[in-house]
C-alpha cells in the first residue's frame, strides 16, 4: 500500500508524520537563533563594559548583581523544570528584556553619543530578543496545549544618575546574555541528537 492510500485511510497518522519533521525544523532553527543571539550578547557585553570607563574595564571590578524591576536571572533550579517550563521562563524574560534594552540604549544615546556601534548593537538586542522570544513562544504553541506559567510583565527600569544608570546596563546587558544563554541551552535539551 502507498503511502497516499495509508492517509486515505488514517489521516491522523498522517498529519502527525508531516508535523514531525516541521517541529524538528522549528526547534533546530530557535536553537541555531539562540546560540547566534548568545554570541551576539557576548559581543553586546564587551561594547558595553569598554564604553563605560573606569571602574567597568578594569581587572578585579565586580559590580554587585543589583536587582532589575521586572527581570531576575535565571535561578539555579531552572535546570531541574520540565523542558516546557523552561521554555515558559525563557519566553518571558524575553519578552520583558526589549523594554529594558530601550531604556538603556536611551540612557546611553545621553551618555556615550559618539558610541553609534554600542547603541546600534542595544537596538539591535532589543529587535532579537522580541525574535528570540516570539520563535520559542512558537516552539511552545507546537509542542501541544501546556499550562501556561506567570508572563513577566515588563517594567521600565530607571536609574537615577550616571554611575547607577551604567551599573543598571551593565546588569540589563548582563540579563540579556544569560537568558539568551539559558535559551539555547533549553533548547539544546529537544534538538533531536543533543542532549537529554
Amino acid at each position: 500500500m502507498s503511502r497516499r492510500e495509508g492517509s486515505l485511510e488514517n489521516p491522523q497518522a498522517d498529519s502527525s508524520i508531516s508535523t514531525l519533521p516541521h517541529l524538528e525544523a522549528k526547534i533546530r532553527q530557535t536553537h541555531s537563533l539562540a546560540r547566534l543571539l548568545t554570541k551576539y550578547a557576548e559581543q553586546l557585553l564587551q561594547d558595553y563594559v569598554q564604553h563605560q570607563g573606569d571602574p567597568f574595564g578594569l581587572p578585579g571590578f565586580s559590580p554587585p548583581r543589583l536587582p532589575v524591576a521586572g527581570l531576575s536571572a535565571p535561578t539555579p533550579g531552572h535546570a531541574g523544570l520540565p523542558v516546557a517550563e523552561q521554555l515558559q521562563l525563557d519566553a518571558g524574560a524575553l519578552a520583558a528584556l526589549p523594554p529594558l534594552l530601550d531604556v538603556v540604549r536611551r540612557r546611553q544615546a545621553e551618555l556615550n553619543p559618539r558610541a553609534p556601534r554600542l547603541l546600534r548593537r542595544l537596538e539591535d538586542a532589543a529587535r532579537q530578543a522580541r525574535a528570540l522570544g516570539a520563535a520559542v513562544e512558537a516552539v511552545l504553541a507546537a509542542l501541544g496545549p501546556e499550562p501556561r506559567g506567570p508572563q513577566l510583565e515588563p517594567v521600565a527600569a530607571t536609574a537615577a544618575g550616571v554611575f547607577p544608570a551604567k551599573m543598571l546596563g551593565l546588569r540589563v546587558c548582563g540579563l540579556y546574555h544569560e537568558w539568551v544563554s539559558r535559551t539555547e541551552a533549553d533548547l539544546g535539551q529537544l534538538v533531536p541528537g543533543g542532549p537529554a
